[in-house]
């Protein structure tokens, strides 16, 4: 049964990274401007192209040639030999090359990040539904306030307090440029301080809901005869709200936590246009502005296969620490 229910759930996610997979070639293309012409603009003075350029350019930045449906095949081609042609924001530097350092940037900060909020806002949830009445709960409404603030807004704030009146942390870069990349005490300082504001601005952004879910969970998980039948048995409290309470308390938050990642993504594109920092949501704003196909394609398939992997592994996950959800 365990075997069929990962079989399964690897079929669903296979069909869905498919569908991923043709959103992301058609979705660039549906946005008006055509990235070729405006390279021949940008390289030639007196607006005459040398016949047979345009596609010779279209075929080396991997857009393909013909009809749709043909680099459509043409694409998924390329797509299996990881290649995904030349950035016409860095051209002529490969695209891969251009998006690998900007992943492994949005990778640490939004993966740190929000196994931060999510750890901090379950076991505060916990402690706050455990505790009913107590000045904890006072935290609830607070964060809920953070919450529902856009990420940018929360974002300039912290800049205003923390860079600007207080000048306690940098408020832009994710690095200081004078600096070379390695792994050497110093660049790896300045990086930890550059990521200090953007990091607990998804921190304060995402902790609330967690806190409130897991808070609600808790409470309606008290009345549970199997919790009612531990503190009968005189187990400790600590005992009943880790092993009975929390446990059961905190498979919704898991199931979506992987959904979440998504949320989280968005945000992170606003915000670190605010910080200017080298990430993914930067690289893509630079793509839209230049119409980089290829970068495009790139990002959005990178972000689309990190959520995908977060749910899968999330639902593996679930069907191991609720084996119900294996029966149906």
């Amino acid at each position: 049964m365990r075997w069929r229910y990962i079989g399964r759930k690897l079929a669903f996610y296979l069909a869905a990274a498919w569908v991923a997979v043709t959103v992301n070639f058609f979705l660039p293309r549906l946005i008006p401007g055509d990235p070729v012409a405006l390279i021949i603009d940008r390289q030639t003075q007196s607006g005459t192209v040398p016949p047979g350029e345009a596609d010779a350019l279209r075929k080396l930045l991997g857009l393909g040639s013909g009809s749709l449906l043909g680099q459509y095949g043409q694409y998924l081609n390329q797509l299996a030999h990881l290649n995904f042609g030349l950035s016409i924001t860095e051209f002529p530097t490969p695209v891969t090359d251009v998006v690998r350092p900007a992943i492994a940037w949005t990778l640490i900060l939004v993966g740190v990040a929000t196994l931060i909020s999510f750890c901090l806002g379950i076991g505060l949830g916990a402690l706050a539904g455990w505790r009913r009445g107590h000045r904890l709960e006072a935290l609830v409404p607070s964060t809920t306030l953070l919450t529902a603030m856009p990420y940018f807004w929360l974002a300039l704030l912290l800049v205003y307090l923390f860079s600007e009146k207080w000048n306690l942390l940098p408020a832009q870069q994710g690095y200081d440029p004078a600096l070379d990349i390695g792994w050497n005490s110093a660049f790896v300082s300045s990086a930890i301080q550059h990521s200090i504001l953007p990091a607990l601005t998804l921190v304060l952004a995402s902790v609330g809901g967690w806190l409130l879910g897991m808070r609600n969970m808790t409470v309606a998980t008290l009345s549970e005869d199997y919790v009612v039948a531990a503190e009968a048995r005189g187990l400790s409290p600590i005992r009943v709200l880790t092993r009975f309470a929390a446990r059961n308390a905190v498979l919704p938050s898991i199931s979506g936590f992987a959904v979440s990642i998504g949320f989280v993504i968005s945000g992170q594109i606003v915000m670190e246009q605010v910080f200017n920092y080298p990430g993914l949501g930067n690289l893509l704003f630079q793509a839209v502005n230049n119409e980089d196909y290829p970068l495009m394609q790139a990002i959005f398939l990178a972000i689309s296969f990190a959520v995908l992997g977060a749910n899968l592994a999330v639902d593996l996950l679930y069907g191991f620490l609720d084996p119900r959800t294996r029966e149906a």
